[in-house]
């Protein structure tokens, strides 16, 4: 069994420039919990997700300095731009993953959940050339066992 077998083809996908506020309109509205987002010519630039929007309302982790030798060193100062980035973002490329694990069609339902409950990725973009063909979420591995087709 591959990811053509339990992927969904009819993929709504998003533009960079989408507002943030227009996409999570968009996700309630198609019942999802993510989207890929694409350019003018339909060609993958990353995902955003459920998590991406609500990422918006965490806390910010303050960089720790670390006084070794009366040498300050800043620690953790370039995961704090990126934090502050997301959560200050206006748009979908402000909080979008730019580099997603994404799938092919052709691979196998084992490394998919290998790839779900090991790695954490519940949300799998299926490419080929650069174009999103399908996508692969935990509720179609759900699906193919409650059809049988699986396990």
């Amino acid at each position: 069994m591959i990811a053509e077998n339990i992927m969904t083809s009819q993929v709504s996908s998003v533009f960079p420039t989408l507002e943030i506020r227009e996409l999570a309109i968009f996700l309630v509205e198609k019942n999802i919990s993510g989207a890929p987002v694409v350019d003018d010519q339909g060609d993958f630039l990353g995902i955003v997700t459920e998590e991406d929007l609500i990422f918006q309302d965490k806390k910010v982790h303050l960089p720790t300095f670390l006084n070794l030798f009366s040498v300050i060193i800043p620690l953790g100062v370039e995961q704090t731009e990126e934090e502050l980035i997301k959560i200050a973002g206006q748009q979908v490329k402000d909080i979008m993953q730019k580099e997603p694990r994404t799938i092919s069609k052709n691979t196998t339902i084992e490394d998919i959940a290998t790839l779900m409950s090991e790695d954490k990725h519940y949300y799998l973009p299926v490419l080929e050339d650069s174009k999103v063909v399908g996508i692969v979420t935990k509720r179609d591995l759900i699906k193919a066992v409650a059809k049988g087709k699986i396990w």
